[in-house]
């Protein structure tokens, strides 16, 4: 697991483009030459949906071209396994603004707006817009305020894809999370664009679960719940050049809140900007996890904050709703976790917390050169529970034992 540390931090993949380009016209499927009106206010899905069926059953390169218009669609799924094709990628060319339908008896419960499923060597490139218009919908989720809630559609969901290439796309406005990774491996996103006002509930920017080999970079996140999350069950995550904010920080977690969830281990956070946001890099789990799980060998790295209130923050007793009857320590182990060269402003006065389990105290937890700094005036401080931390370098707020 060390070694995996120590590898060059390589971000982006090149795809190659010429290859998606020298196929002849009739590898490339046109959603208009499949009856989509592209008028903004006529249901495509079915044209979507067509044009997919006869590109994921051709051979050779294929390339499914959404042009420069407006398309009210959804709920789609693009799913494989396209067997026939045999090109480099399946090549997905998004110009277009999508809309998604905001009529919520449209979405079977479970089912999201836009769905790439089974698919591998996927390529999603293209400049286009996916706005989920989830305005209209989000007085209807209890999630904030209720356990066992409705969840509303996710914007992009990517389920058991490999070697998928996400570059250049722009999310607005989704009903749930923007953009969720699920059972994937060799995912690699960038330049991806996302917005939602802060108040906006649950709309994740990026969530990632039981996925592994995923690369995030060169992206913008701007929403009202965590710019990224990291859930249960992935390994080798990396994040880098992130400009994060508003929203709720890059999070790992929740995690414990199910039974027999996966270890989280492999996970370095680089080179970002977190601005205004409720949190700034945070580990969170479950007080009371019904199963035992752990997370471990994670290094946040060059990480400026501005303006964030709890920029560092462990949180074993995690639960977000107004009344959490039961206090048993979370069974969630965490462990290996570095946090080197943070450094900005804090909108709180306690600018490091770090709240263990008591049930599964942290281990070997490092901060090297935290320089934070409280805008309030006063030096901001630190907290501690069950847990030794390590201190090397400038540490500002002085460490707690």
């Amino acid at each position: 697991m060390k070694l995996f540390l120590l590898l060059p931090f390589i971000c982006c993949y090149s795809i190659a483009d010429a290859q998606c380009r020298s196929g002849v016209s009739s590898g490339t499927f046109n959603v208009l030459h499949y009856g989509a009106r592209a008028n903004g206010f006529s249901d495509d899905s079915k044209a979507f949906m067509a044009a997919w069926k006869a590109a994921c059953a051709a051979s050779g390169n294929v390339k499914l071209h959404i042009p420069r218009r407006k398309y009210l669609v959804g709920p789609v799924k693009f799913d494989g396994p396209c067997r026939n094709v045999h090109s480099i990628t399946v090549y997905m060319q998004v110009e277009g603004y999508l809309k998604a339908s905001t009529d919520l008896s449209k979405y079977v419960e479970g089912d999201d707006w836009i769905q790439f499923g089974h698919v591998d060597k996927l390529t999603l490139t293209g400049g286009g817009t996916f706005d989920g218009q989830g305005a209209v919908s989000w007085p209807f989720n209890k999630c904030p305020r209720k356990k066992n809630c409705r969840v509303l559609p996710t914007s992009i969901k990517f389920l058991a894809t490999a070697d998928t290439v996400v570059r250049r796309v722009k999310s607005l406005n989704s009903k749930f999370f923007h953009v969720a990774v699920v059972g994937c491996k060799r995912f690699h996103g960038s330049n991806i664009r996302i917005h939602a006002p802060s108040n906006s509930p649950n709309t994740d920017g990026i969530h990632i679960e039981r996925s592994s080999d995923v690369t995030i970079c060169n992206s913008v996140i701007a929403t009202g719940d965590d710019c990224i999350s990291i859930g249960q069950g992935n390994v080798h995550v990396r994040i880098s050049r992130i400009t994060c904010g508003p929203g709720h920080g890059i999070s790992v977690g929740s995690l414990g809140r199910y039974r027999d969830e996966g270890d989280v281990r492999g996970l370095v956070v680089r080179d970002s900007t977190i601005s205004g946001t409720t949190n700034g890099i945070r580990i969170k789990t479950w007080q009371n996890s019904p199963g035992s799980s752990s997370a471990t060998n994670m290094t946040f790295k060059n990480i400026s904050m501005k303006g964030v209130a709890n920029p560092i923050i462990i949180d074993q007793m995690y639960c977000p709703y107004v009344s959490c009857p039961s206090q048993a320590p979370s069974r969630v182990k965490i462990s290996d976790i570095f946090f080197r060269d943070i450094r900005g402003t804090s909108a709180t006065p306690v600018a490091v917390t770090l709240k263990c389990s008591r049930g599964a105290p942290c281990r070997n937890v490092n901060l090297h050169n935290v320089h934070l700094r409280y805008t309030g005036g006063a030096a901001a401080t630190a907290e501690c529970w069950n847990v030794k931390a390590r201190y090397s370098g400038i540490q500002m707020p002085a460490p707690c034992h």
